[in-house]
């Protein structure tokens, strides 16, 4: 018992009482680790923390940063930026340049049969750029798994160090990186001749899992993830509706009055706020702006570039109208 007494202790951690499976008692955190360790026993990784070394006993993830807005997946803004965009220009610009011509009449047809082209071909772009972006990444997984299986040890842990050197990592934890990436790449392994997956969500051709020294390369080594095929149809989609939410909105006087000219003046006043409220969103939403003159420089920069098309669009109807004239 003595032996017992004086043996080193163990970390002990309180269970929460019989009692407390009410539902008020549920909802209290639960027990947190500490980052000290007496070498008996190994606390969970995802449960370390430092609130018992903290004079205030808050955990590092319930602080908040002062900018804690949420954004948008990158992909979607991108695609929503560049239909809305071109759907507020493009078409601001053709109806401009049509208002020289006199009638309302000529600037909704024209603008209404551009609107729809022009959004048809806008996802049709977006669908194929996001094909080829992922037969790319497929022809360099095949690529970089062949070379990763033909290659010795030493010249994975070169690789694996010159992706992780960079930013820290000494070449021992490269080389304990390297064996433990080969080892989950010998057990996933590579098939060639496996068919691709009809919903195109699993790695491709025959790559059973997404670990080993492929993906890592891949991902951190070139910047490559894989595209799925739901990406190539939401691409599509986005862009095609973006453009024919943006270009409706330059022909919504025209359907009013019939004055062409008189119907560009309140299609510039309605653009024109439309693309501030747009650039102040996008600088929002990406996380540009830090402060107010980053929303105000979003903006105006994305309302000059529509004024400037549409006044180089009407420009060029006016001077050719007026070469006619003479």
């Amino acid at each position: 018992m003595n032996q017992a007494s004086t043996s080193t202790t163990t970390a002990v951690v309180p269970l929460p009482h019989r009692d407390g499976m009410s539902s008020s008692s549920v909802r209290r955190q639960l027990p947190v680790w500490s980052l000290e360790s007496n070498g008996t026993t190994s606390s969970p990784l995802t449960d370390k923390c430092d609130r018992h070394g903290r004079q205030d006993g808050i955990c590092c993830k319930e602080f908040k940063d002062d900018d804690d807005r949420t954004l948008i997946d990158t992909d979607v803004v991108r695609d929503i930026i560049i239909g809305l965009s071109d759907g507020l220009t493009v078409p601001f610009a053709l109806t401009a340049g049509l208002s020289g011509l006199g009638t309302s009449r000529i600037v909704v047809v024209g603008g209404l049969a551009e609107l729809i082209a022009g959004a048809i071909s806008m996802g049709i772009g977006g669908f194929l750029a996001s094909q080829a972006e992922r037969d790319h990444y497929r022809f360099l997984q095949r690529h970089t798994y062949s070379r990763v299986m033909r290659s010795c040890t030493g010249e994975m842990e070169r690789e694996v160090y010159a992706v992780l050197g960079p930013v820290g990592v000494d070449e021992s934890t490269s080389r304990a990186v390297t064996h433990c990436l080969r080892k989950a790449e010998d057990e996933s392994g590579f098939d060639g001749s496996t068919p691709v997956p009809a919903d195109g969500e699993k790695p491709s051709r025959g790559m059973k899992s997404e670990s080993g020294l492929t993906p890592f390369l891949l991902k951190f080594g070139e910047g490559l993830e894989e595209i799925p095929t739901r990406r190539l149809y939401i691409s599509a989609v986005t862009i095609g509706m973006g453009y024919l939410c943006g270009g409706i909105v330059p022909l919504l006087p025209y359907f009013f009055i019939p004055r062409a000219i008189k119907a560009l003046q309140y299609s510039c006043i309605l653009t024109g706020i439309i693309l501030l409220i747009f650039g102040t969103v996008k600088a929002r939403v990406t996380g540009a702006a830090r402060n107010i003159w980053g929303y105000i420089w979003g903006a105006v920069s994305t309302m000059a570039v529509g004024g400037f098309a549409a006044a180089a669009a009407y420009g060029l109807v006016v001077a050719v109208e007026s070469a006619r004239s003479i």
